[in-house]
């Protein structure tokens, strides 16, 4: 029953945006969402919602979780750095499709969370942070990073922290429009922005606010 309302999501909600690459659609076919939906909400695992959870904070919907994994197209070899754990959902997928992966988490319940989900899936080669990663400083770059809230004003700190040929997927601006973009550092001094789509998440908290002009 659950594995048949996971394809429907898959099919019906996740491919119908857009999301083509036979690689993702099985990995979101791997990793069921239901196990990182609290239990209040377990109804809404398969539809294409953001779902409440502790803190003010929601899960991705499945369509975006989808167009993340498209973008940074992981080959299984990457490092992976993704901001902002959550219940874990985007942290199992990530790691599924790619190789170890660093979360880190600024609210402790959710990074509890996210480590128990994980573990009773037993996933290995993942490490949950509890801090905040506008303030952390890796010891090394990264292949590919996930920045799974909003940045109202972008600032390069993710992107330096991108391996040469790294991939760094973030949603950028305010509602109610904000931009999903997918950066690659193509040299030690030097990036393209592709445009992605237009979408509203949840901002990154302690994430650099617009000035507020006041009269």
């Amino acid at each position: 029953m659950q594995a048949d309302a996971r394809e429907q999501m898959i099919e019906h909600q996740v491919r119908a945006w857009d999301v083509l690459n036979e690689r993702v659609l099985d990995t979101l076919r791997k990793v069921a969402r239901e196990p990182f939906v609290p239990p209040r909400y377990r109804f809404l695992a398969h539809a294409d919602l953001e779902v409440p959870l502790p803190g003010g904070q929601h899960m991705l919907r499945p369509s975006i979780v989808g167009r993340l994994l498209q973008a940074l197209r992981l080959g299984g070899t990457e490092r992976v750095f993704e901001v902002g754990a959550g219940s874990g959902f985007v942290t199992a997928c990530l790691r599924a499709a790619g190789a170890a992966v660093l979360s880190i988490e600024i609210l402790p319940e959710l990074a509890d969370m996210a480590r128990r989900n994980l573990a009773t899936l037993g996933m290995r080669d993942i490490e949950i942070l509890t801090g905040d990663a506008m303030q952390y400083e890796p010891q090394a770059r990264f292949g590919a990073i996930a920045v799974t809230a909003s940045l109202p004003v972008y600032e390069p700190r993710f992107q330096n922290q991108l391996a040469v040929g790294g991939r760094l997927f973030v949603v950028v601006g305010e509602a109610p429009v904000m931009e999903a973009r997918l950066i690659r550092r193509v040299s030690e001094d030097a990036w393209t922005t592709e445009s992605l789509f237009e979408t509203v998440i949840d901002p990154l908290i302690d994430a650099t606010r617009p000035v507020q002009f006041t009269f």
